[in-house]
């Protein structure tokens, strides 16, 4: 079985990416941050076929390139709020570090995105799911409405590449 990218900072940092963690269904921040055991309970958000342009970032906040981006989801979920437009951030965060330092991380920078935890360290098995060229680095989002799809590997350099798919998706 391949090793994804996302397992090498285990590697790197001595953490066991292999372990199950149980933890509880959501935490209290200001909202709640649901924390999805598998991959199987967020997997209807990829094949949704209504007019809602889905914005789905995977991301952690030991990731550099990641935190640098998330302005822009914000700007996205503020500037279209009135669109149907729905972001959602699945942290990818190591589960023992969700209370650690993902709750206080999304408190300290007040996110408005919608945020969830994926747990899910089964990774070989649904992140070709998600998308079959993805090999497992992160920043990576996948954007779609209805049918169309798209799916970008790096961060985004700008706040402007994010809204033109996004806004490609809207007028389709």
């Amino acid at each position: 079985m391949k090793l994804s990218l996302f397992l090498l900072p285990c590697l790197f940092i001595g953490v066991s990416c292999g372990q199950t963690h149980k933890k509880n269904a959501t935490i209290n921040v200001n909202e709640h941050i649901p924390q999805y055991e598998s991959f199987e309970a967020i997997a209807p958000l990829f094949t949704q076929a209504n007019d809602t342009v889905y914005v789905i970032n995977f991301w952690a906040t030991w990731c550099k390139p990641c935190v640098a981006e998330l302005p822009f989801f914000e700007q996205l979920t503020k500037e279209h709020a009135t669109q149907p437009v729905r972001v959602i951030l699945v942290s990818l965060d190591f589960p023992e570090q969700i209370e650690s330092k993902l709750i206080p991380f999304v408190r300290t920078y007040e996110l408005q995105s919608e945020v969830i935890a994926l747990l899910d360290e089964r990774f070989n098995e649904w992140i070709p799911r998600v998308d079959s060229s993805w090999g497992g680095a992160i920043p990576v989002t996948h954007i779609h409405k209805g049918t169309q799809r798209s799916f970008h590997h790096r961060a985004f350099r700008t706040y402007s590449e994010l809204q033109q798919l996004v806004d490609q998706m809207l007028t389709r």
